[in-house]
Parts: structure tokens; C-alpha cells; sequence
């Protein structure tokens, strides 16, 4: 049967969002305006994806270019049943049960190849992660009110009447106590065991949002795992879009689909991010134009688990993305109430209904709606109550011998029991649905739940998806008939059939082992644990584990302040420039837009100050007796080993060593706020125009087909000078050369035409390149000098990662010390390198 996801995909040559020249960044900034026009909420859920709009255009040539994979996929039928050393892994989720629960099973199996898991997701789950017997931490945020959001705004814009209610703000401190605590799961202790806790790696879903930024400021690897596509590809659109004036090249527009959900998205937490990346991970903001890709410029990797026998992988998307199956935890040890197994035992196989952790509007409509759908049919049912309490307060009041009402209870071993599954389309509940051979039947509110119902209905286990606005007796009688057919339940079974090759958690764990980066390495004096740590002395380089360097710091054989913390996968996200005008108006935008802010708090912060001085007084820097005072990160290594709670590793900011009067707050934040004008104007001057310019300059050959030179990565004012030596020698030297080159390569390629072109080539070269050259010069060393100042001024994040790295070492070397022998091998290695000639010229970042 034909897969409807791919129908048209390849119906027209696609147009690479590479191929042409990108738009200027302020045109995209200008389409704001159209986004109420062409992307609108529509009944299913999905976002209007209008073909023939402007913001389409011009986005799809902002998509960085993905090189599809030209291998076949990786065999992991000869699996490895451990890594060879194992690693502090933070999986990061944001969601419902029904987003937890697969990476509970993937955790659990991450746990058995040796690794130290940590799931952080939502405090509701504490106890469904802890009786999986895997580690949890709280990351705040409420799933049940997300639920109900998402329901009221099922796309990506939110309608009036949660602007009025206020949903909107509610929605952004939500996700910002979300952002805080996922940087926190990847370095604060266990808050039940106190044990500490650094992470080697993350693993997460997109919609948590932290992932790549944590990963950035700690400089590990980063994986991400998710139920439904997130990548661009030809072959179906992203599951949040519903595509408008379909062109011939299906495929561009499918394509384009994920860079409209990526950019509407930035447009709602990109500011809150880049608050949160400034003043808790001490990052740099990230651009309009970069922040909706950043995962693809990065080149991330991806596993999604769902079954390739429903939907294979794209032929379009890179080597490192993976396609697995879904994930199912083992079958629960699951003893029925009483009430369950007697109506089970009673009759045929009933219907099951139910909605999960989905929020209804109006869950009394719905339960009269199911009701007379089973009265309808003839059916038995099973009605979930969920989340919204279908059956209202006391369903029992509902007398009738072919209903039960269901508090929760296992799908895993309920869906055996049954004939028919009715649900929201969730991922997870889709699987175990169809893994168990049920045709199913889709009512989607929002998110992947589309995408979902139309995978089943396309393989024929169940009917097209039915959006529960649209929700009635007589098209759900229907449905359910449709289900009960012979051809529904042959279909369903021949899915199932297909699923059961797969093995999906264990599939992903071999993904996501293969996509670890060469950095990751061991430690060079004790095998068996990851490098942490830097050292060097002399011309002797050393990569050290927690343990290693806490027992060489023990010993006096080496000194605590030159280590540094080790980063296996530096990350370095810098402004796109495509050619010179772009890059300088959008800086000029950028520059423009921060004066104005820093000009606006001249005025708001002293008011600020003294609304906040009314409401309560400071918070005292010495604590409470609740709450006594902790030892900071920066204090010294003694004083680190002895932090014992999560307060020891807190970063205290912002709060004055004593109480100001209220007028003196006042005109400090007024002249504090004048000073960082002052900043942004000397910052915008002297280093972002000239730099936007520099590297406008630098990448125009590309626009013509010659190389763009590459110069490293600027991160401090060695690395800067250097590139501005490189630029200056590279751009003098190719502009004069070119005169004559080009003109050459032009006669010799394509005979007189060419040589017009190359002349103008050329031409055009000593220009671009001598500006370039020039620029260069001063704005590298400037960027450079800048990186600088501000590791210098900023530091509170740094000492806190080293601090969590010592605090974990001690707690390891602790636990160790009754063998013994890592203190002999680690001593007697680090005496021998240290005494023979060892010179690693290996890049340690």
C-alpha cells in the first residue's frame, strides 16, 4: 500500500536552499508580518505552510546544506554490549508520560552497557523514574498545564484568548524554569542522594530546548532522540505543518515545512534562551538568522525511534541519522484489580478509549460522545479516565455492563486484552498499540498526533484520523466498524509482524555509541574512565579523569589551578554572513536594537529597583538558618571537597553584600545601565560592523564558485591575531594574484566567454578581497581581544563546572580508595611520563 507520507516527494528536481543567494536577513525580520496571514491555527493542529508566501521563500534559503548519506545505513546486528568505558549520560525530556516513558526503556538499556544514567524531565515522573531504578532530577515545569496550552493553541501562534489570559507569559517563565533546570542536571548532585553528578553526555528530545546550549557550555557531545521528525527532508512535511498551494516540487515545500516550524518557534523563546544562555551559561545571544538551524549547522545527530517498517528513513537525511524502531520498556509485572479481570473475563474483547495525559476542554462532552459511539456499535469498552477524567467525578454512576471506566493501567498489558485502541495518536501509545496487532483509531489534538494518524490510516490499520474538534458518534461508529473488519485487523497484524524484527532500544543505544565523537577519550593514566580534565606541564600534555586528577592533587604532584576542564566536543556557534550588505545590516540591526534596549533601562531599571524595593527587601548573603550560607565555586580545592548539598555548588549572582537605600539602588542601576550603553556602542563599532563586514567579505568568493578561506576559530587575542595576520596575507596576496588568474582560468575553461568573466572576476576580486584583507586585520585581533575581556570578566560558570568536577572526583576517589589501585597506577604512570620523554602533539581543546 502506498505510503502517503511520500506521495509527490520526487516529483520535481528539489531546489537546495544552498543553490541560491540567500535573502538579506531583515527581509525575513520584515515577514513577521505575514505570519498571521500565511501560518494560522487550524483544526488539526498544524500550522498553514503557504507555498506562495514570501516568509517560505525566503527561509528556504536561510536551511544550511545537510550531505545526504551516501553509505548504506550501519548494520548493528553485531552489537558491542558495552562501550569500552562508561559515562555520565543526562537525558533531558520535556513532555508528557507518553514523552518519558521511551526513554525510560532507553535509559534502562544504557544502564546495562555500563553507564551512569540520569533521566531530568518533569517532577510529576519522579517516582515512575525512581521505581524504574534509574536517577532523577527535577526541571521544574508543569506537564498538565503544557497539555492544556498545547490543546488551546495547537499550532505554533497563540490564539487571542490565551493572549488575554495571560498564557502566553505563563508559558515563557515555564520554560525558563525548564532551561535552568536542565543546565542543572547536567552538574548538580542527586537531590535524594546527594551523590555528585558531571554529565559525559546528553541525550535528548528537541522540545527541551536546553540540550545544545548545555552541551555548548560544557563541550560534550550532544544526541538527539525523538517520536516524530524534526530533520529537514523531501520526503514528508514536518508533522506540524499543513502544506497550502502545494507547488509541482512537492518536495521543496515538505522541505521548507521545518524551517517555518523552526523559525515560528524561535520567534517564541529565542529571547528567553539567549537571557538564559547570557546570564546563567555566560554564552553569547545567538542570531535570528542562526538560532531556528543551529542543530543543523552543527551537524547533530539524531535517532528517531519509530518502526522503519511504518515509516523508513528518508533517503535525503545525513549518515548520522538513525531510524531504529520505537521503544518499548520491558512488560511490566502487572497484577490487575479485580474489577478489570472480571470484565475482561465477561465477554469479547473490548473497545479501548482513552486520552492519556491530554487536557480536554470539555472531557463531559467527549464521555457522552464515546458512550453513544459504544451504544452505537454494540461494543464493550474500556474508557480511560486520563488526565481530564473522562466519567466526570464518579463514573461508577454510570451504570452499564459494557463500560468500565479505568484509572491508569499498563498499555503494554492492557492493549493484548482488547480488540481496538481509540487514543490521541501519541508515539508511544501508537506503538504499543500496533506492536500488539490492534487496528487503531487516531483522535489527534496537536503536536506529532496528525502525523501519526495518517501513518496508521496509509497502512490501512485504521481510518484517516479524526481531529477531535471534528469529533462525533456517527464518523466514530464509523471508525470503529472500519476497525473491526477483517482487512483492519490484517493490516495491523502484518505491522506488528514487521515490528517484532525490530529492536529499537537496543538499535538506539548502538546509535547513539557509533555518534560519539573521537574527542571522548579515556583518560591517559587510568583506562576505564572518560577524560575530564587537562593538564599540562612543561611541553607534557596530560587528558585526566576526575578520580586520576584528585588523587595527583592528593599527592602534591600537581597543581590544582592549571587544571582546566576538558571539552571533547568544543562548540563555537558564530553569525552566518553571507555576503557584505547582508552581514552589515544585520549587524547594524543587531547594533541598533541592543542600543535601543540599553537606552530604555537608563530609565526602567531604576523604576524596576524601586518596585522591587517596595514588594521586599534583599535577600541576605549570608543565608538564613534554613538556609546557611555555601561555599562558592571559586572557592579553593579544600573548601570544594567539603560541599555536600546542592547549595554548595550554587552560583550566587546578583545579590549586594549589604542593603542600599532605595536611592542609591536606584541611581546605581540607572548608572550601571548608562555604562552598558556605553558597551554596546563601543562594542558595535569598533568590533560587530567591522567584524559582520570582515566576514561578508570573506565568504563572497563562495558566490562565485571559488574557495572561502578558513582561518580557525577566534576565541581568545592569540587566536584572533592570528586569524587577522591570515586574513590581511590570504586577501592581499589573492587580490593581486587574481587579476591575472582569473582571467587565465576563464580563457582556459570556456575560451573568449570566459576569459570576459574571469576578467571581471578579477576585477571584482581586488575589491572584495582587499576589503577584506583590511578589515580583517583589525577585526579578528578585535573579536579576539573581546573573547578575552570576557572570559576574564565572566567566570561564575566556569567555576562551577570545575567546581561540580572536583566535587564528583573526591566523591569517586572516596568510594575507590579501598582498593588501592588507582592510587599505585595512577602515581606510577604519571612519575614515568613525566620522567621519559613524552610529547603528545594531539589537539587537546
Amino acid at each position: 500500500m502506498e505510503n502517503k507520507a511520500y506521495s509527490g516527494a520526487n516529483t520535481a528536481p528539489y531546489d537546495q536552499p544552498h543553490d541560491k543567494h540567500p535573502p538579506p536577513y531583515e527581509a525575513v525580520s520584515q515577514d513577521l508580518g505575514e505570519v498571521q496571514k500565511i501560518c494560522v491555527n487550524v483544526d488539526d493542529g498544524r500550522v498553514v505552510v503557504d507555498a506562495s508566501s514570501r516568509l517560505c521563500r525566503s527561509l528556504s534559503k536561510l536551511l544550511p546544506h545537510v550531505i545526504p548519506q551516501t553509505l548504506p545505513p550501519p548494520d548493528y546486528s553485531e552489537r558491542v554490549p558495552t562501550f569500552k568505558f562508561p559515562l555520565n549520560v543526562v537525558i533531558q525530556i520535556v513532555g508528557s508520560r507518553g514523552d518519558v516513558q521511551p526513554f525510560v526503556a532507553l535509559g534502562t538499556e544504557l544502564q546495562k552497557t555500563g553507564h551512569r544514567v540520569r533521566i531530568a524531565t518533569h517532577n510529576v515522573f519522579e517516582q515512575f523514574i525512581l521505581k524504574a531504578g534509574l536517577e532523577f532530577y527535577p526541571i521544574g515545569g508543569d506537564p498538565a498545564d503544557l497539555m492544556s496550552y498545547m490543546v488551546k493553541n495547537p499550532g505554533l501562534i497563540p490564539s487571542l484568548d490565551s493572549v488575554r489570559e495571560g498564557d502566553i507569559q505563563k508559558k515563557r517563565l515555564m520554560m525558563a524554569e525548564i532551561l535552568h533546570g536542565c543546565w542543572q542536571s547536567c552538574l548538580m548532585p542527586d537531590p535524594i542522594t546527594n551523590t555528585p553528578f558531571v554529565a559525559n553526555a546528553i541525550i535528548a528530545n528537541p522540545p527541551s530546548f536546553a540540550h545544545v546550549h548545555c552541551a555548548q557550555a560544557l563541550g560534550i557531545p550532544l544526541h538527539l532522540i525523538f517520536t516524530m521528525p524534526w530533520s529537514p527532508t523531501k520526503a514528508f512535511p514536518h508533522p506540524l505543518a499543513n502544506l497550502k498551494n502545494i507547488p509541482a516540487d512537492h518536495g521543496w515545500l515538505n522541505h521548507v515545512s521545518y524551517s517555518v516550524v523552526d523559525w515560528l518557534s524561535w520567534q517564541g523563546l529565542g529571547g528567553v534562551i539567549n537571557d538564559w544562555r547570557k546570564h546563567e551559561l555566560e554564552l553569547e545571544p545567538i542570531s535570528l538568522s542562526d538560532g531556528p538551524f543551529i542543530l543543523s549547522k552543527l551537524n547533530v545527530p539524531y535517532t528517531y525511534c519509530w518502526s522503519p517498517g511504518l515509516v523508513p528513513k528518508p533517503d535525503d537525511w545525513p549518515h548520522n541519522f538513525d531510524v531504529c524502531g520505537f521503544f518499548f520498556r520491558d512488560p511490566p509485572d502487572y497484577q490487575p484489580p479485580l474489577e478489570i479481570s472480571k470484565f475482561l473475563n465477561a465477554g469479547p474483547p473490548p473497545v479501548y478509549f482513552g486520552f492519556g495525559s491530554i487536557v480536554l476542554d470539555d472531557p463531559e462532552e467527549i464521555t457522552k460522545t464515546i458512550l453513544r459511539t459504544i451504544q452505537e456499535t454494540g461494543v464493550r469498552a474500556i474508557i480511560s479516565r486520563g488526565w481530564s477524567k473522562l466519567g466526570g467525578a464518579d463514573p461508577g454512576k454510570i451504570n452499564r455492563s459494557d463500560v468500565l471506566f479505568i484509572d491508569d493501567c499498563p498499555h503494554e498489558w492492557l492493549f493484548e486484552r482488547v480488540s481496538v485502541v481509540v487514543h490521541h495518536g501519541g508515539a508511544g501509545t501508537t506503538a504499543c498499540g500496533l506492536r500488539n496487532g490492534k487496528p487503531t483509531i487516531i483522535v489527534p489534538f496537536f503536536g506529532d498526533q496528525p502525523f501519526w494518524g495518517e501513518m496508521v490510516s496509509a497502512a490501512g490499520a485504521g481510518p484517516d484520523p479524526i481531529p477531535y474538534k471534528q469529533l462525533k458518534v456517527t464518523t466514530l461508529a464509523q471508525a470503529v466498524k472500519f476497525c473491526l473488519t477483517s482487512e483492519a485487523v490484517c493490516s495491523a497484524q502484518g505491522i506488528a509482524a514487521k515490528m517484532q524484527q525490530d529492536e529499537g532500544v537496543k538499535t538506539a543505544v548502538a546509535s547513539f555509541h557509533r555518534n560519539l565523537p573521537q574527542g571522548l577519550v579515556e583518560c591517559d593514566l587510568l583506562p576505564g574512565f572518560p577524560a575530564c580534565w587537562r593538564y599540562r606541564l612543561g611541553k607534557k600534555r596530560f587528558r585526566l579523569s576526575k578520580i586520576a586528577a584528585e588523587i595527583l592533587v592528593e599527592k602534591n604532584l600537581l597543581d590544582v589551578k592549571k587544571l582546566k576542564p576538558y571539552q571533547p566536543t568544543p562548540i563555537t556557534i558564530q553569525n552566518t554572513r553571507w555576503d557584505p550588505v547582508t552581514g552589515i545590516s544585520s549587524a547594524g540591526m543587531g547594533l541598533t536594537f541592543d542600543m535601543l534596549k540599553a537606552g530604555s533601562d537608563i530609565f526602567y531599571k531604576p523604576y524596576k529597583v524601586y518596585q522591587d524595593g517596595r514588594a521586599s527587601p534583599l535577600p541576605s548573603p549570608t543565608g538564613s538558618e534554613n538556609n546557611p550560607a555555601q561555599p562558592s565555586p571559586g572557592d579553593s580545592a579544600k573548601s570544594i571537597r567539603k560541599a555536600q548539598s546542592m547549595n554548595d555548588l550554587a552560583v550566587r549572582r546578583d545579590v549586594e553584600p549589604k542593603q542600599k537605600g532605595r536611592g542609591a539602588a536606584m541611581a546605581a542601576a540607572s548608572t550601571h545601565a548608562s555604562g552598558k550603553l556605553l558597551g554596546k556602542v563601543a562594542s558595535g563599532f569598533m568590533v560587530d560592523l567591522p567584524l559582520a563586514a570582515a566576514e561578508g567579505f570573506r565568504v563572497l568568493p563562495g558566490l562565485y564558485g571559488e574557495k572561502v578561506p578558513e582561518y580557525g576559530k577566534v576565541k581568545d587575542w592569540k587566536s584572533g591575531a592570528v586569524a587577522g595576520a591570515k586574513s590581511f596575507a590570504i586577501g592581499m596576496g589573492e587580490a593581486v594574484t587574481g587579476v591575472f588568474y582569473q582571467p587565465y582560468k576563464g580563457a582556459r575553461d570556456g575560451g573568449a566567454a570566459g576569459f570576459a568573466g574571469g576578467v571581471l572576476k578579477g576585477t571584482f576580486g581586488v575589491v572584495g578581497k582587499m576589503a577584506h584583507g583590511s578589515l580583517g586585520l583589525v577585526a579578528y585581533p578585535s573579536q579576539g581581544i573581546r573573547q578575552s575581556i570576557h572570559s576574564a570578566l565572566y567566570k561564575s560558570t566556569r567555576k562551577l563546572i570545575m567546581a561540580a568536577l572536583h566535587l564528583e572526583g573526591y566523591h569517586m576517589l572516596r568510594q575507590e580508595r579501598v582498593r588501592g589501585v588507582e592510587d599505585r597506577m595512577v602515581i606510577e604512570r604519571f612519575t614515568a611520563m613525566t620522567q621519559n620523554d613524552f610529547d603528545d602533539d594531539s589537539d587537546y581543546m
